[in-house]
Order: structure tokens, then C-alpha cells, then sequence
């Protein structure tokens, strides 16, 4: 049996059948653990590493549970015929994946043995060689570009961002990967159109990229902030419209050369 098969890391969901994130049928493996604290993140349950409870409709569950590639591919294997026809695979998402490297880098090794394309949700918030672990078996990096301005960003995540935008850079030099510019778009964060199009213009920059995907803020997280006894302290921003969005879109366009799609 191959050693790295037996990689442990740590999940709190797996999800199948997905047609976002990434192209064709998509199974996401959620990873546990997160450097960044952002006030609108619709999965609290991922940002701490620890295992623990969640209230979800009246009930306790337990969220995480430690586990190896092997046992997470007898799950991925079972929607092959999926991924053939449509061109799917396996997705990580999280947190942030790079909280585990090893244990990313073990299962996107074993998605490629088995023939499905690879794709990771990040932020890029770690040391680059983390990164560089990950880019022989990845197809498809959706890296987040939330805001330019490190000030804000560090407001709103906890965390300031020229790692992140330097990883970006080096991502892109090194030609390894496909990758996606998401821009989550968060009303009193990075909604205004001047800071849209700031980071359309640093996306532009980047060899290779021709994509950028806004994300339109939602609520849907909202209800497990009060399962973990916690604060949401996003309450009371609504979520921007379609129309809204369609200017975002269009600021895009008359800044960069890049294709613009609304969602993921």
C-alpha cells in the first residue's frame, strides 16, 4: 500500500454532487482550520482546528473527525461515472487548506492517480513552499483576492494581505496551475466599485489568468454562529442585488481583460 494513502488530516464535511467549484460534478472535501477570523465566513465551523459541537436544528453534532486519504477516496470514488462524463473531481475547501498541507497535497495526489481533475479553495495565506506542495497535483487553483488595502482586509479577517497577494504573484509566475481570481463581495468590506476595481486590476497583472468570479455575499452561515454560541457580526448587512452586481461586473470589464461571471 502506497504510504501516502495513509496521511491523516482533519474534516468536517464532505460533500457530493456539487457543479460549483470547479468544472463538471464536484465532490468538496471540507478541511478543519482557518488563519483567517472573517466576520461574514458562512463556515465558522471551520476556522478552529479543534474538534467540536455545533448546535444544528435543536441537536448537538459534533464537527470534525481525523481521518486518512484512503478512507476520504473510498467516499470520492463512488461518483467516478460523474466525474468521467463532466470532467469533475475532487475539490478541498475548508478553512484553509493549507492548514494541512501534507494532508491536501496526499489527497489531491491520490485524485490524480485515479485519473479526476483536482481543484483547492484558498486564501493563500501561508508560507509559499506550503503552495508549492500542492502544485504538481493541482489543475484549478480558486484563490480569494478579497481587497488590496492590507488595513481593511486585517479589519475584516484578522489578518493583513501582502502574503497573500505575493502568493498570488508566484502562483501565477510558475505557469503549474489554472488560476481562478473569487472575490468575495461584502458589503461595507470591498462592495464599493473603486475596490473592485482595484483588485480587477491586480488580477489583470497575473500571467495566465483569465477569469474572476464575484461571489455575492449571503447570509446562509448566519444560523451557526448562534450553534457555536457565538456572535455574528455581520448582522443587519443585507446582501447586495442582482443589479448591483451586474455594475460590479461591468467595472470589471472596463478595468481588466478578464472574463467576469457572477457566482462560482
Amino acid at each position: 500500500m502506497e504510504e501516502y494513502l495513509q496521511t491523516k488530516g482533519r474534516i468536517f464535511d464532505i460533500q457530493r454532487y456539487s457543479i460549483h467549484d470547479g468544472p463538471g460534478i464536484r465532490t468538496i472535501v471540507f478541511l478543519k482550520g482557518c488563519v483567517l477570523r472573517c466576520k461574514w465566513c458562512c463556515n465558522p465551523e471551520s476556522q478552529r482546528y479543534d474538534i467540536e459541537t455545533m448546535v444544528v436544528a435543536g441537536k448537538e453534532k459534533v464537527m470534525g473527525r481525523d481521518v486518512t486519504v484512503e478512507e476520504v477516496m473510498e467516499t470520492i470514488v463512488k461518483d467516478a461515472p460523474y466525474y468521467r462524463r463532466s470532467g469533475g473531481g475532487l475539490t478541498l475547501s475548508g478553512g484553509e487548506s493549507l492548514c494541512q498541507p501534507e494532508f491536501a497535497r496526499d489527497l489531491l495526489r491520490a485524485a490524480k492517480v485515479h485519473g479526476y481533475s483536482t481543484a483547492l479553495e484558498s486564501m493563500a495565506c501561508a508560507s509559499y513552499d506550503k503552495i508549492e506542495m500542492l502544485l504538481p497535483y493541482l489543475d484549478t487553483y480558486l484563490m480569494d483576492i478579497k481587497h488590496t488595502n492590507g488595513q481593511k482586509h486585517k479589519e475584516f479577517t484578522g489578518r493583513e494581505n501582502s502574503l497573500m497577494l505575493e502568493n498570488a504573484r508566484k502562483v501565477a509566475a510558475s505557469g503549474q496551475t489554472k488560476l481562478v481570481i473569487r472575490v468575495p463581495v461584502i458589503p461595507t468590506f470591498n462592495d464599493k466599485p473603486e475596490e473592485i476595481r482595484d483588485i480587477a486590476r491586480f488580477a489583470d497583472k497575473l500571467p495566465g489568468v483569465e477569469k474572476i468570479h464575484l461571489l455575492p455575499y449571503h447570509r446562509l452561515g448566519e444560523d451557526k454562529y448562534t450553534g457555536l454560541g457565538r456572535e455574528y457580526e455581520m448582522k443587519g448587512v443585507l446582501p447586495p442585488d442582482g443589479e448591483y452586481m451586474e455594475m460590479l461586473k461591468r467595472v470589471v470589464e472596463q478595468n481588466s481583460r478578464l472574463y467576469c461571471q457572477i457566482g462560482g
